[in-house]
């Protein structure tokens, strides 16, 4: 298989994290666009640094948004990450250094360089790419494909209001700008993610069997996975890596669907929810593809590859 051209836009953050290793392990990485999210923007940057460091990449690292576009958020996923993002381990100060451009600059700029070549995995709240779309309205165009992970197709989504998941939760605005800029893209949502999680057991065997990278990952995710536990949710939950596995691959997704959807904004209750319409009933054209099961062995050599087991 041709190694796949990525440019990751991604607020690291755990799975981010998982993520990032896959992309490095499988693909080019072009560029990494830092939005905040998860934790801040400067722990999300700096955690980026310490990814190439660890990678012993060159790949770039550009800042972006620090906040959304429009609404300040009402909360972080620090109590899932940890306050710095990466499980409170502390890192030392990373030897690379960010770059001077900003996000949706490097956005706009990587993709005009190289039109119809790169794969661009949206990890993140979507602020950093709708931001590069109204500076550049053409930048579909030349995007070879877009992954988005965010939503919850079927309003079981995982922050205080109920229905929404948290990229798209975080900046609803973003993703509205998005998912109406593009006529095409994957949508990797947070409830295929809990059908795909990875049993405990296995995954501690995949981390004692791996290398440097797979003992980094075993130390920043324990706060994750105590959380998860605590909030009776089962397995190894990695968003992220679901969604670069679709990214990386296309032959992983076994089962998906095309359906028109959007983004709530102004609900009192559902604000940030994703709205699949799954009877066609507006007659709206279809702009998803939604990812609704992966191939798990496929995805599961993957991840083991990006920890060093195989």
């Amino acid at each position: 298989m041709t190694r796949p051209q990525l440019l990751i836009d991604t607020d690291p953050g755990v799975d981010d994290a998982l993520a990032i290793l896959m992309a490095h392990a499988h693909g080019d990485v072009a560029g990494l666009s830092i939005a905040a999210g998860n934790v801040g923007l400067e722990h999300t940057v700096r955690n980026a640094r310490v990814l190439v460091d660890l990678l012993d990449a060159r790949t770039p690292v550009f800042p972006g948004c620090a906040t959304p576009l429009v609404r300040m958020p009402e909360e972080n996923a620090a109590f899932v990450h940890g306050r710095d993002g990466f499980g409170d381990v502390g890192f030392s100060e990373p030897r690379n250094e960010a770059g001077g451009e900003a996000a949706a600059l490097a956005l706009v700029r990587l993709t005009r360089q190289r039109p119809g070549e790169l794969t661009l995995v949206a990890l993140a709240p979507l602020t950093n790419l709708a931001l590069a779309l109204r500076l550049d309205p053409a930048l579909p165009t030349r995007i070879r494909r877009l992954v988005v992970m965010g939503g919850a197709v079927t309003g079981q989504g995982n922050t205080g209001r109920i229905p929404a998941e948290f990229n798209i939760g975080f900046d609803p605005e973003s993703a509205h700008v998005v998912f109406e800029a593009f006529k095409d893209f994957d949508l990797v949502d947070w409830e295929l993610t809990l059908r795909h999680a990875f049993d405990d057991d296995e995954f501690d065997g995949w981390l004692a069997a791996g290398d440097k990278r797979a003992q980094f990952y075993g130390g920043i995710c324990q706060v994750a996975r105590r959380t998860n536990r605590e909030r009776g949710r089962r397995g190894v939950i990695v968003a992220d890596a679901l969604a670069m596995a679709v990214a990386i691959d296309p032959a992983v997704v076994v089962r998906s669907e095309r359906r028109a959807v959007a983004v709530e904004l102004d609900g009192r209750l559902t604000r940030g929810a994703t709205v699949v319409d799954w009877a066609n009933r507006l007659g709206r054209p279809a702009n998803a593809n939604i990812v609704l099961q992966l191939d798990r062995e496929r995805f599961a050599a993957m991840v083991r590859r990006a920890l060093g087991v195989d």
